[in-house]
């Protein structure tokens, strides 16, 4: 069902503006000066303005509590950086990377497994976290011929939102809205194709709650049901930075398929746990590439026991 657009206020157009101002120098510039640009807003960012510097102290006190302060301030100023390295390089992959030398730039680790998988004729979910640049990464699977799709809630901003979405469409990329798309994503899952999901964002109160590092997480059941229920099989992918800017590597950390798939899985809390297992090895390994101000973990919250009436009367006699 579509939703009526959203009205367009001259606050959109400014900032749609200096998007688009932002979005051109960083394609102008070379990649070497786009990385030293990212060490200086990191610093900006990490120790000046201290942008969600609670969030971030608090996510790495509880993962590596054995981190002193001054590990956790090279660490955190390591994840800035990465993140405005990674916005230059979404910016850049376009103009840089084609179908002629994206070997150039790319490793493709279990290459053979993961072609057979991404070229074969069952759907397949691709679960990545807010790892890496898991952006570019489906560019690089739009450059090989491979379309992709994902679900994704509509930005505040309908210029930008309008933007990006063609974007990604002219390279195989193609968002469906989070309200109203069920048939569009079945229609998806029965055509064979290939769907991307983040697996570490917050699911609510209802979602499964699992061990994600250490801590409990809500995750969102459809993950899991997808592959119990529609057969479509699961990899557990990565796209993290390999040496140097713009060069990615990219692999899968597990396969959940259906046909394989052992007893101890099959059902939602079990395979839910499996994928945040093989997460948090990603993330272990490459911390540094990892969203710590990502307001993963929130509050598990306490059931409420229902007081039930006291039997009176005749039901009391009943009873």
């Amino acid at each position: 069902m579509a939703t009526d657009p959203k009205p367009v206020r001259p606050q959109h157009y400014a900032e749609y503006l200096l998007l688009r101002l932002l979005v051109t120098f960083l394609q102008i510039i070379p990649m070497t000066w786009c990385d030293a640009l990212a060490h200086k807003f990191s610093w900006l960012i990490g120790d000046v303005l201290r942008f969600r510097e609670k969030t971030v102290r608090e996510n790495l006190s509880q993962v590596f509590p054995e981190m002193s302060d001054a590990e956790q301030h090279e660490l955190t100023r390591a994840m800035w950086h990465h993140l405005f390295l990674m916005i230059s390089e979404i910016a850049q992959a376009s103009r840089k990377i084609h179908d002629t030398n994206w070997r150039d730039y790319v490793n493709i680790v279990d290459k053979k497994i993961m072609t057979e998988y991404f070229l074969g004729w069952r759907p397949v979910m691709m679960i990545s976290g807010h790892l890496g640049n898991f952006e570019t990464a489906l560019y690089i699977t739009g450059v090989l011929g491979i379309p992709t799709y994902a679900v994704a809630r509509p930005l505040d901003n309908p210029l930008i939102d309008r933007w990006l979405h063609r974007f990604r469409e002219s390279r195989g990329q193609f968002i469906l809205p989070t309200q109203g798309s069920a048939k569009d994503l079945q229609r998806v899952l029965d055509a064979g194709a290939l769907f991307s999901m983040l697996g570490d964002q917050h699911a609510g109160n209802k979602g499964c709650w699992v061990d994600f590092m250490g801590r409990e997480a809500s995750c969102h059941k459809a993950v899991a049901l997808f592959t119990l229920t529609q057969e479509v099989p699961m990899i557990v992918s990565y796209a993290v930075r390999n040496g140097k800017p713009l060069h990615l590597e990219i692999g899968c950390n597990g396969i959940a398929d259906p046909e394989t798939l052992p007893a101890d899985l099959r059902d939602v809390r079990s395979l839910t746990q499996w994928y945040n297992q093989k997460l948090e090895e990603l993330v272990r390994k490459t911390p540094q590439q990892y969203w710590w101000m990502h307001r993963r973990w929130k509050p598990k919250p306490q059931r409420k026991r229902r007081n039930l009436p006291a039997a009176t009367g005749n039901n009391a006699k009943a009873a």
